[in-house]
């Protein structure tokens, strides 16, 4: 179960979040056309909700190798060279990365520090901001775990446009 839990988790995350944001916004249309009110939090909640939603979604489309990726050069050179170019290229990712982990978590720090906080609940700004570095992180291990599997696997590569 925990090795579950492990291997799943931003999925999990995801679902969670996204089962919040829909009952949250399902909540707020049935007080505003029943009521003529708006519960104006759910702005705030909901925007927040979608940042968590993009870090923890990139870490599963980075574990699964789905990430964004031009790969025109990369599927011109023999095999050695591509090996050469995607652990080239995963090491730029993983410093990009590492370097917006760090960016976040001085920005986490900063809101801690200066008192910020939000425009519809009052609540603290970094409450929003505190998972951030650590779904960077996340994306860190899993963009690691897909290089460890694809330069592990020595599989032939697929072709991109396979003969019809």
């Amino acid at each position: 179960m925990l090795a579950f839990i492990l291997r799943e988790a931003e999925k999990i995350v995801c679902a969670i979040i996204f089962l919040a944001m829909t009952l949250l916004g399902f909540a707020n249309v049935v007080v505003r056309y029943g009521t003529n009110f708006s519960l104006a939090a759910t702005e705030e909640l909901l925007t927040n909700g979608f940042l968590l939603l993009t870090i923890f979604g990139s870490a599963i489309a980075a574990r699964r190798g789905e990430h964004l990726a031009v790969t025109l050069v990369h599927d011109l050179l023999p095999r050695p060279l591509r090996v050469a170019v995607f652990l080239l290229a995963a090491a730029l990712s993983v410093l990009l990365l590492a370097m917006s982990a760090y960016f976040s978590w001085q920005v986490l720090m900063n809101l801690v520090d200066n008192g910020m906080r939000s425009y519809a609940l009052g609540l603290p700004a970094w409450y929003y901001q505190a998972a951030v570095p650590f779904g960077f992180a996340l994306i860190i291990v899993r963009y690691l775990q897909h290089v460890h599997e694809t330069v592990g696997a020595r599989a032939p590569e697929p072709q991109a446009y396979p003969d019809v």
